[in-house]
């Protein structure tokens, strides 16, 4: 049950290991190789995390590093901003940690990207760990060196590029998740199979009643493909200047949905409904079948995804994309279909083509 890959940067090098396993039995053992013994650690966490994992996780730190510190905020998308990382930076020069210190993110993608922007940035940089505890973040965030808070609604507008010491993922975590939760992570689970694996992506649909019930060998399968699939994308673009544009397939409209809509739907969840929109572009690009993007609709159903959302202006929606970080001088890097499991930019997809996504996403013909 246990999964190890390495990340390496543009010149072959190890960056770190992505560490899959069913619990945290092997978390002391990964920190250890870490030579942390000499150094404070921080858990950083959110409320509903830490009433599961937090004392647990906080007492293995102990008995690894020099001292160790919790710092908690409250759960939500609403803490994913500057004045949670302002409090964090405080909690950290209160406790005199220096650059040889560490940070441990422990919870989902708030968590991950929140606390990796603060390792970013404190002291001009300090080393941190990623410890994803949901599905959306085991699949996607805690992988690839993204990191960010949200600034005025805006997704992720303000953050770094910034590198993991380690990500170590216990794919028990998952089902203490409500199904909510779980399923929003399916949005991103069933993007990579859309853009670079069609076998991965009709596995997930042959394999859905046991994804649903949380079998431990298809949350083991899952975890390593996605991190297969992120790895191979993120190591030839570790800054987004080409191809790991295409990890943003359903993002561009998903996101701009997502200022709307963030107290009604999870980040997954847009995302599903961004992908109605960018399949059907790439349907009406002609790059696609009708009987090829059904199929796409019908398999994030079967996860119990929206992909319709009457509760939009698409006018608001629509200017929303002119503010997103893919913008490119005045033209949007959209992220199309050429087929499934090959997705490629476009940035000839024109504002009409977006307007008659969103009317779709509408239910409108």
């Amino acid at each position: 049950m246990s999964e190890r890959l390495t990340v390496h940067d543009n010149n072959g090098r190890n960056i770190y290991d992505i560490v899959i396993e069913k619990d945290f039995s092997r978390l002391k053992d990964e920190l250890l190789k870490l030579n942390i013994k000499e150094k404070r650690v921080c858990v950083v966490t959110e409320t509903t995390v830490d009433s599961i994992y937090g004392d647990g996780i906080l007492n293995i730190v102990r008995e690894t590093s020099k001292e160790a510190y919790k710092f908690v905020f409250q759960a939500g998308e609403g803490s994913k901003n500057l004045y949670t990382v302002k409090d964090l930076y405080t909690f950290l020069i209160a406790n005199h940690f220096d650059r040889k210190d560490i940070l441990i993110a422990l919870g989902g993608g708030v968590v991950g990207d929140l606390t990796g922007y603060g390792a970013a940035t404190y002291l001009r940089g300090i080393d941190f760990i990623q410890v994803p505890t949901t599905l959306l973040a085991q699949s996607d965030s805690s992988v690839g060196g993204k990191t960010g808070v949200d600034f005025d609604g805006y997704k992720n507008m303000v953050g770094a590029f910034y590198q993991p010491k380690l990500v170590y993922m216990s794919t028990d975590t998952l089902k203490t998740l409500t199904d909510k939760e779980y399923l929003s992570g399916m949005g991103e689970v069933v993007k990579h199979g859309l853009i670079r694996d069609r076998e991965f992506y009709n596995w997930l649909k042959e394999n859905a009643s046991d994804i649903m019930n949380k079998k431990d060998e298809c949350l083991q399968y899952m975890a390593k493909t996605n991190c297969y699939i992120k790895r191979a994308v993120v190591e030839n673009d570790f800054k987004e200047q080409g191809e790991r544009a295409v990890l943003n397939f359903g993002h561009t409209l998903g996101h701009s949905i997502e200022k709307f809509l963030y107290e009604i739907h999870l980040h997954g969840e847009c995302v599903a409904i961004g992908m109605n929109g960018a399949a059907y572009i790439s349907y009406k690009k002609g790059y696609i079948s009708k009987e090829d993007y059904e199929d796409i609709l019908n398999t994030l159903k079967l996860f119990k995804l929206p992909v319709n959302e009457n509760r939009i202006d698409v006018d608001n929606v629509l200017k929303a994309t002119f503010s997103d970080k893919k913008m490119e001088g005045e033209k949007i890097k959209f992220i199309v279909l050429k087929e499934i499991g090959n997705a490629i930019i476009d940035k000839g997809v024109s504002v009409l083509d977006m307007k008659d996504a969103l009317y779709k996403i509408l239910g409108e013909e």
